[in-house]
């Protein structure tokens, strides 16, 4: 492994760190890097870094062998007995088992999918994506949302063949149903024969390795069909902006027979709310008082995500000044803390005065 970094630097703990804190330094890093809801080119290396770290210093044996002789102490360990002993799924237990929310971290599914070669098969379909808008009462307490999304589906009429119920494709005769032709050349050179051999698709099927002489009529040959569907999911407490959740299985089909379907990434997003403007777990939002109302003090109704409430604008309130409502804005996704409501005070300065008015302020200003 190049560059491979001290596992109490990749948890950001302590050499004296106890089991619990490793344990709350991988939880947070592994929530925040799981694959499944952090697109970036290297999380899923982050996260195999991170869950290893864990592997070796939440075990006291492995732990020690490590402090006294680094990664050589640990060396012979395999990811089996490195993870054989650790149950993911109870240490996010309080998220429902899997996370609740499609993040799988499951023992043996998380181990499978990280650390063990997928076995060679049919090609595994595609994923697809479908964007959701929240409310922001939802995000509060979480809550389910039904989404629509429309994919490719095996026809049920031909069973994917594209051919006409009772028929069959014909095998193409000038590639052997293979969809491709190859072209085999000899070259003498000096010291023997030299074989070239050169692959390109069969132009008599075009690559297909079939024809269909009765076509499918549901499908028109294709043997797909697009089908509009809908799925209910599980929106969690604090979902971050532009989070993903997998749901498996609801992707595009495979191309070839037995392959695996495709997932579904549900992209979440706040929905517009002219209370407030999101900010992470603060909510933002502008009240306008008047110049009378600054210097005096004042009292404002404001609306939060489950009641109104009374604030009270101090005497001498200055434009731009910040109110804040402890407590009154959006779970934190990782630690449930709850953020504020924060109000910024705009202060109108009225552009046209009566005389009565005018006459006002010249005498404040000679005071």
């Amino acid at each position: 492994m190049v560059a491979q970094r001290d596992y109490y630097e990749v948890l950001g703990v302590d050499k004296n760190a106890d089991t619990k804190t490793v344990k709350t330094a991988f939880r947070k890093l592994a929530l925040k890097y799981h694959p499944d809801r952090n697109k970036s080119p290297d999380a899923e290396e982050k996260f195999k870094e991170i869950a290893e770290a864990y592997a070796v210093l939440s075990d006291p044996k492995k732990r020690t062998e490590y402090d006294s002789g680094g990664f050589a102490g640990v060396e012979g360990y395999s990811y089996e007995d490195l993870f054989s002993g650790i149950d993911f799924g109870d240490i996010f237990s309080d998220f429902g088992g899997d996370s609740g929310f499609g993040l799988n971290f499951g023992g043996g599914g998380i181990f499978d999918r990280f650390f063990h070669r997928q076995p060679r098969g049919p090609v595994r379909g595609g994923d697809l994506q479908v964007n959701a808008l929240i409310s922001l009462e939802n995000i509060l307490h979480g809550a389910e949302e039904i989404v629509h999304f429309a994919r490719p589906v095996s026809c049920p009429e031909c069973k994917g063949s594209g051919a006409k119920a009772g028929t069959s494709p014909r095998k193409c005769e000038a590639c052997d149903g293979t969809g491709k032709k190859v072209t085999t050349r000899q070259q003498q050179k000096d010291k023997g024969t030299i074989s070239f051999q050169q692959i390109s698709v069969c132009p008599v099927c075009r690559g297909h390795g079939t024809f269909i002489d009765q076509p499918c009529q549901e499908c028109h040959g294709h043997g797909q069909i697009e089908k509009e569907e809908t799925l209910k999911v599980k929106i969690p407490k604090g979902a971050e902006e532009g989070m993903s959740l997998r749901v498996k299985g609801h992707g595009m089909p495979s191309s070839e027979t037995g392959g695996l379907t495709g997932d579904l990434y549900v992209h979440l997003n706040s929905a517009p709310d002219n209370r407030f403007q999101r900010m992470g777990k603060d909510l933002w939002r502008s009240e306008t008082i008047s110049v009378a109302d600054a210097v005096l003090g004042t009292h404002l109704t404001i609306p939060s995500l489950e009641k109104d409430i009374d604030v009270t604008v101090p005497q001498g309130t200055q434009p731009d000044m910040v109110l804040r409502l402890k407590g009154k804005g959006l779970p934190d996704f990782n630690t449930g803390i709850l953020g504020d409501i924060n109000i910024r005070i705009r202060v109108h300065i009225p552009e046209k005065l009566s005389r009565k008015e005018k006459k006002l302020y010249e005498q404040l200003r000679d005071i």
